[in-house]
């Protein structure tokens, strides 16, 4: 099924699953646009299909379904198969954070009658795209006494919304001279956030949002620095095209597949090898923290899995024989700009699920070069289910590059390939994927699992 438009060779019967399994999808990012609240709407489906969190089992047996939270920003989801973990087990990872702006530790100041909030970008963005768009609050505060106060304005109904402010172009003689990089500072990436004074007050604007936060919610600007604040686009994601073929939405690098490997796991039944969905932050950023596929959650998460399963062996020997797929997102070839791309090797949209085997930068910097046996074996897996897939690749070769978190698990000695769906405005506030590369994901996701 090489590098064929999947609309053309589906049934009707396959085409309608596509949009139904797409619309479950877009419903599911427009509300859940943080890596707390899509982690907390996974559990919470994944309950529904029968998965308890894994301290609830003194042993594990064939069938059981598992999972375990590390600080409320990754997840582990698993169903233990029917071989033994020796023989190895199939694990899917995928990143849930997303390009946005988070605001400062003392975000809140006045400025010529006005109050702003100070933000800090994540991730790679294209500063300018995020000016005078509508934008959405979402929060966790901490207090001191370690409650914590959940806050979201900006998609509820009745809810304003935020905004950055853009000079007019009657005025942007100076500003259209410059650099890209130079033009839209990141400093300048300020929030507008109310502008009703307080009377009798050094700074009465400011002094008035904080009042309001104080009333509504409980939290003084000192409770702020314990706070984790991101601002992302307001709305829901959209159909995209008089066919609605298309998702117009913010947050699907990678949420897009995220959504389908943990929907390939729990639609599953009984397995034969033990099969994983592995949820990760801060991949926009590095993979740096105690929430990131770089932390030891997954191998200590591992141990537990072998102490249940009474696995008395050592557990290189569960890495050595497993296999895995980086469950990323990757670049489909945009004919507005040609320029940069090299249009033998650049997926297509429409095309089904990406498999990218080079990925980094200038002279492959941070791939990971899975070995051509085991892209043998994706081929084979894939194309004996019918499953529509293309080769992929980011760009030309010296125009840019990215990394994924296939190296984590390439280092565990565990074959990984970069797996998933194609993108167009990667990084953008809102970014376009195809429901038939959505689906066709979801499908070769499971057949992964059940390989």
């Amino acid at each position: 099924m090489l590098k064929t438009n999947a609309w053309t060779s589906w049934t009707e019967n396959e085409k309608e699953k596509a949009f139904d399994f797409a619309e479950e999808y877009r419903r599911f990012i427009s509300v859940n646009k943080t890596e707390r609240k899509f982690l907390e709407a996974s559990v919470n489906m994944a309950e529904k299909q029968g998965f308890k969190e894994i301290s609830k089992f003194n042993k594990l047996s064939y069938g059981d379904r598992i999972y375990k939270i590390n600080k409320g920003k990754q997840a582990i989801f698993g169903v233990i198969g029917k071989e033994p973990l020796e023989l190895g087990a199939r694990f899917i990872v995928a990143h849930i954070d997303a390009p946005r702006l988070d605001l400062k530790p003392s975000p809140v100041y006045e400025d010529e009658g006005i109050a702003f909030f100070k933000t800090y970008y994540y991730g790679g963005i294209k500063k300018y795209q995020w000016l005078t768009i509508p934008l959405a609050l979402y929060g966790i505060v901490v207090l001191k006494n370690g409650d914590k106060i959940n806050i979201e304005i900006g998609d509820n109904p009745g809810d304003p919304v935020f905004t950055i402010t853009d000079l007019l172009p009657h005025l942007s003689k100076d500003q259209l001279k410059k650099p890209i990089e130079e033009g839209f500072p990141g400093e300048s990436l300020n929030v507008l956030a109310a502008t009703i004074p307080l009377k009798k007050d050094k700074e009465p604007v400011k002094a008035n949002l904080l009042r309001l936060f104080k009333e509504k919610y409980g939290i003084s600007e000192e409770d702020l620095i314990s706070s984790e604040f991101e601002m992302v686009p307001a709305g829901e994601a959209k159909d995209l095209g008089i066919d609605k073929s298309l998702i117009l939405g913010y947050g699907q690098d990678d949420r897009v597949c995220s959504y389908a490997c943990l929907r390939a796991l729990v639609d599953i039944g009984k397995p034969q090898k033990s099969i994983f969905c592995v949820l990760v932050d801060q991949e926009e950023i590095g993979s740096y923290g105690s929430t990131s596929a770089q932390s030891t959650f997954f191998q200590f998460f591992l141990e537990e899995i072998a102490e249940k399963t009474d696995y008395r062996r050592n557990i290189r020997y569960i890495y050595e024989n497993s296999k895995a797929l980086s469950a990323d997102v990757s670049s489909l070839f945009d004919p507005g700009y040609k320029e940069a791309y090299d249009p033998k090797n650049t997926a297509r949209i429409g095309h089904g699920v990406c498999v990218e085997r080079t990925t980094g930068g200038r002279g492959k910097a941070g791939s990971t070069e899975p070995p051509a046996e085991y892209i043998a074996w994706i081929r084979k897996i894939f194309d004996e289910n019918k499953i529509h897939w293309q080769p992929a690749e980011i760009g030309k070769v010296e125009q840019g590059g990215g990394g994924t978190v296939a190296t984590f698990l390439a280092r565990l000695n565990i074959p990984t390939i970069d797996c998933g769906t194609g993108v167009i405005s990667m990084h953008a506030p809102f970014e376009v994927t195809s429901k038939a590369d959505i689906y066709s994901t979801y499908l070769a996701y499971a057949t992964f699992y059940n390989a």
